[in-house]
């Protein structure tokens, strides 16, 4: 038996050549599972990440799941010194103290510059010559009454008692016995003109169905004396009517009880107008400017005059009687 040969062993045995890998255009399905077409919209979807990965499987791994830069970070995050976070913390916190310093400081400045100068506290504009007015509001109207310029009044009549759309006298003033806010008669208004013009002005009045005259005066502690005068009519055209009938235009028309004949205020530039009102301001000058200041405000139903004047060689202030001139104008509106 010389021709026999021992089997060889597990220990000299050469290994199997490995078997051709399939194909690059074949593709082995895991076990169990059918092929998707690649056109099938379900192709984009993503794989549930409960699906059981084959053990015999392995799961390439194409970016390492440690950045270089990192170093040791895969033992986990390596704590910064506490000198490091207290220093982190703090720098945090600032920024958040300035991020929120810095956004209250755009809103306080564009909240003030969207105000006038006199919103403003501590940048209010003192001295300029105004009065000390009380707060002005309209009275209150007889039920189912609209205000003058309503749509619903066609005839823009007052309603409100009459003495309660009359300003109030500032603060610091002297009221005027004669004129106290109630009502006052025909003559006492037609005192204010010259003595050759009165006996015309009253028979004008008494022809304009006249109702009822109110007014109110006042002198201030620098001499200035005021005096507001509202006269009511049966209706509108007749107001208007008056107005006209006495040149009350580019002149003052019937001249007040004064030394010097007015002018036409060309300075004036009806800042607070109300809409649907007329007015005319006067004074010795073309800008308004000397010891006296008259005006007619014409306003639905109802003709006011509003006279202040200085005695002696003293200006009238323009600011206060164009001051007061805008809120009458505003009360009758």
């Amino acid at each position: 038996m010389t021709e026999q040969t021992a089997a060889p062993t597990a220990a000299t045995e050469e290994p199997a050549a490995p078997a051709p890998a399939p194909a690059p255009e074949q593709e082995i399905p895991s076990a169990g599972a059918e092929p998707v077409p690649v056109t099938d919209v379900q192709a984009a979807e993503p794989v549930p990440a409960t699906e059981p990965v084959p053990a015999s499987e392995s799961v390439p791994v194409t970016e390492p799941l440690v950045a270089p830069e990192q170093g040791l970070a895969a033992a986990g995050p390596v704590p910064a010194p506490k000198s490091s976070r207290r220093v982190l913390r703090a720098v945090a916190r600032w920024t958040a103290a300035v991020l929120v310093l810095g956004g209250l400081g755009t809103g306080t400045a564009l909240g003030i510059t969207s105000m006038e100068r006199t919103e403003v506290p501590g940048l209010a504009t003192e001295g300029d010559g105004r009065w000390d007015y009380p707060e002005l509001s309209l009275p209150a109207l007889p039920a189912g009454s609209p205000r003058p310029f309503n749509e619903a009044n066609v005839a823009e009549i007052h309603h409100a008692d009459l003495r309660k759309l009359l300003i109030p006298a500032p603060a610091g003033a002297t009221a005027d016995k004669k004129l106290t806010g109630g009502w006052v008669s025909t003559t006492q208004f037609v005192s204010e003109f010259r003595k050759d013009k009165r006996g015309e002005l009253t028979q004008l009045l008494d022809d304009s169905a006249l109702r009822h005259i109110a007014a109110r005066g006042w002198t201030m502690p620098d001499g200035t004396r005021s005096k507001v005068y509202l006269l009511q009519f049966n209706s509108t055209a007749y107001a208007q009517g008056l107005r006209d009938d006495t040149y009350v235009s580019s002149t003052p028309g019937i001249p007040l009880d004064w030394p010097t004949d007015l002018q036409l205020d060309e300075s004036w530039n009806a800042g607070g107008k109300v809409p649907e009102t007329a007015v005319y301001a006067y004074g010795e000058t073309k800008t308004g400017k000397g010891r006296i200041h008259e005006a007619y405000i014409q306003a639905g139903d109802t003709l006011a005059l509003v006279i202040h004047s200085q005695q002696g060689k003293k200006i009238a202030e323009q600011i206060p009687f164009r001051q007061t001139l805008i809120l009458q104008n505003q009360l009758l509106g």
